[in-house]
């Protein structure tokens, strides 16, 4: 169901996007690399203590622990799941050292490599921007990932979005990621709108939560794999599973 709400010029003065899952098909690109990178160390890990191997669950564990939050956080935060702990290391290390800056790298490694075979965009949002744009609605797109720049070119939508708050700039003015609303505070800031006067568009639970905390007019959650319930319970006023689906008001 709904919420019955109308997005128009009257109600709000922004729209706010996450990139993976809302914006493009590249959701599914960082569970898959995850995936890889964490069954590679758990079955290593399992071996050298004795336990029996278990896989990193993209069902559960992707959503859980890993989404929406910038690279080293979703380490540290999977790895405290399973009890454990390696070094953090430093953001130069190479991808094969056991670091939580390793672990990073070799997923954002796997996740470039995928990319270079292209970039599929949601149609219903990119449709849902235009119209939107066309009423007068300032647009942002905040991510998490130092890629949403590469991503956006290689789908083609750069043009779409006024402005751009992701992970890099995130690490230069020293932001805290997802659930912390910073990154979608200062892209409000930016657009020189008040969070109230804006609304967010989520699939993650991180996402949703940054949303409810920084006060925004109306979190949307973004459901395209049948996380309703989760997106619900952590802060979005309502879900739907196609932008389409939400009424708006010339």
């Amino acid at each position: 169901m709904v919420e019955t709400r109308t997005i128009s010029r009257e109600d709000f003065d922004a729209v706010i996007f996450d990139l993976d899952g809302v914006v493009t098909h590249t959701a599914s690109v960082h569970a898959q690399s995850w995936k890889a990178v964490f069954d590679r160390f758990l079955r290593k890990h399992s071996a050298e203590h004795g336990e029996p191997f278990e896989p990193f669950v993209i069902e559960r564990d992707y959503a859980q622990y890993v989404d929406g939050k910038p690279r080293y956080d979703g380490v540290r935060s999977f790895l405290a799941s399973r009890g454990i702990e390696i070094p953090e290391g430093n953001p130069s290390d190479p991808p094969d050292r056991e670091t939580v800056c390793g672990l990073g790298n070799l997923k954002n490694e796997l996740y470039n490599e995928e990319l270079e075979s292209g970039v599929e965009a949601f149609e219903d949002t990119v449709s849902q921007i235009r119209r939107w744009r066309d009423l007068g609605l300032k647009t942002a797109i905040v991510s998490s990932s130092k890629n949403c720049a590469a991503v956006l070119r290689a789908a083609g939508l750069t043009d779409l979005f006024d402005v751009r708050v992701d992970g890099m700039v995130a690490a230069k003015l020293g932001l805290a990621g997802k659930p912390a609303p910073d990154i979608f505070l200062k892209a409000t800031e930016l657009l020189g709108v008040e969070p109230a006067r804006s609304v967010v568009f989520e699939d993650a639970v991180s996402g949703v939560q940054a949303g409810r905390a920084g006060g925004f007019g109306w979190v949307v959650g973004v459901d395209r794999v049948g996380a309703r319930e989760a997106l619900l319970t952590n802060g979005a006023d309502t879900v739907v599973t196609d932008l389409r689906q939400l009424p708006t008001r010339d």
